[in-house]
């Protein structure tokens, strides 16, 4: 199993967990447990990690033959990692061993799938890529806001159910309470020792704040001057209720070329901090259409403001379409595993007069086979929601428009304050 998502977010430790864990139980014997990090190995160093892990747990063997757990940390920082692990599982014992290996970075690279997936994966049905991904807006309130009532998530493909309503109309009482939660939630985001420090003392810290921006420039940018990153996470945050132009942004940004730019684009979607929203006709992509790019977390899009002088704090409507957008993802890649990863997960859509809709119906499975996702629109308003609900009606005849506070499913668009429309979605 590959377990995938963003630094600081605590892949490490849900290892040490798995491994004390498995040392508890009475039918494992620890030195069946093989744990190390990988961060700063060579490809060689990884195969002679993998020998040694062997040799020194040698001992466990006298009796009968008994597997090993390989719990194989931050992997990813090996080029060429899945090639060895493809080699080990091909010639050794490791082939009917259990291996977990997680990383920070999705290179596009290193094939995965066909060095690993491919008939190398045992035969259950459990899946075999795992997203690990900051606290979404359900996490925070259990962690944060426990008094608030956790809607149940629903199939995106129903979220216009009868019975959707219903559940709706039980907390509408509560809208406000929902609204600063969700503020609170857009301010601090999902990184557990960021929703720590800001349900103890309000604020998150300078100092990881810093550890954040260390992180991303390391694995986006390690070339370039410091104050690079708070300027591209501040156009990106500026920019994400709008297709991008790559182009006139590397140079407004004052990147070389447009293709220094792109990578940077390719390592921050790689690295899990920025996930692309392309344009979408129907159930295809548009070839050659600009793609928009939502930040993965809220707090990564206050980082330049809190990093850099000059920089602007980020658009609460701008966050809620990003924090949505990602919810819908996230959502998505649970339905059909291996989505995200491959940037197959949402798309906006164009009208016939130009107007755009933020989330577009796209295909996920079904048990009676594929079916589309609701359309989305996110407005963050809290009166005139029927005005703003003409474009996504009249493409589609149907939808939801994430509000402010407002909640009415009277229509064939239904308004729905967006802590609760995201609640429902994941």
């Amino acid at each position: 199993m590959v377990l995938t998502g963003p630094r600081r977010i605590g892949k490490s430790v849900t290892l040490i967990d798995t491994a004390a864990s498995l040392c508890a139980r009475v039918d494992v014997d620890p030195r069946q447990i093989i744990h190390f990090p990988c961060d700063g190995m060579r490809e060689r160093d990884l195969r002679r990690a993998l020998t040694l892990g062997r040799e020194l747990t040698r001992s466990v063997d006298n009796d009968r033959q008994r597997p090993r757990i390989w719990l194989l940390d931050e992997i990813s920082a090996v080029t060429g990692w899945s090639a060895v692990l493809k080699a080990a599982r091909d010639g050794t014992e490791m082939g009917d061993e259990t291996v977990v290996a997680t990383g920070s970075r999705w290179a596009e690279k290193e094939d995965i799938e066909g060095n690993l997936m491919a008939g190398r994966a045992g035969s259950g049905p459990g899946r075999r890529r795992r997203l690990l991904l900051p606290m979404s807006f359900r996490d925070y309130l259990a962690a944060a806001r426990p008094q608030l009532h956790r809607l149940s998530p629903i199939d995106p493909s129903r979220l216009q159910d009868p019975d959707v309503a219903n559940s709706l109309e039980k907390v509408a009482f509560d809208v406000d309470a929902y609204d600063l939660a969700w503020q609170a939630y857009l301010t601090c985001g999902g990184f557990p020792r960021a929703v720590a420090e800001h349900s103890r003392t309000g604020d998150v810290s300078i100092g990881y704040m810093r550890d954040l921006a260390a992180w991303l420039r390391r694995d986006v940018d390690p070339d370039a001057a410091p104050e690079s990153l708070p300027r591209l996470l501040d156009f990106l945050s500026y920019r994400a209720s709008s297709p991008l132009n790559v182009t006139s942004t590397a140079n407004d940004l004052g990147y070389a070329s447009r293709e220094a730019f792109d990578l940077r684009l390719r390592r921050l979607i790689a690295s899990h901090a920025a996930l692309i929203c392309s344009r979408r006709e129907g159930d295809k992509l548009v070839p050659g259409a600009q793609a928009k790019f939502y930040l993965t977390d809220p707090l990564l899009a206050w980082l330049p403001s809190r990093l850099r002088a000059g920089l602007s704090t980020p658009d609460m409507t701008k966050l809620t379409e990003s924090t949505l957008g990602v919810s819908l993802a996230r959502a998505i890649d649970q339905l059909d595993e291996g989505r995200w990863i491959s940037g197959d997960t949402i798309g906006y859509a164009r009208t016939a007069s130009d107007n755009e809709i933020d989330l577009a119906p796209v295909p996920v499975p079904s048990a009676t086979g594929s079916v589309n996702t609701v359309p989305l629109e996110s407005k963050w308003v809290d009166h005139g929601w029927r005005s703003e609900a003409r474009t996504i009606e009249g493409k589609y005849g149907r939808g939801i428009l994430a509000t402010k506070t407002i909640l009415d499913t009277s229509h064939r668009v239904w308004a729905v304050p967006a802590p609760l429309l995201s609640l429902l979605i994941h």
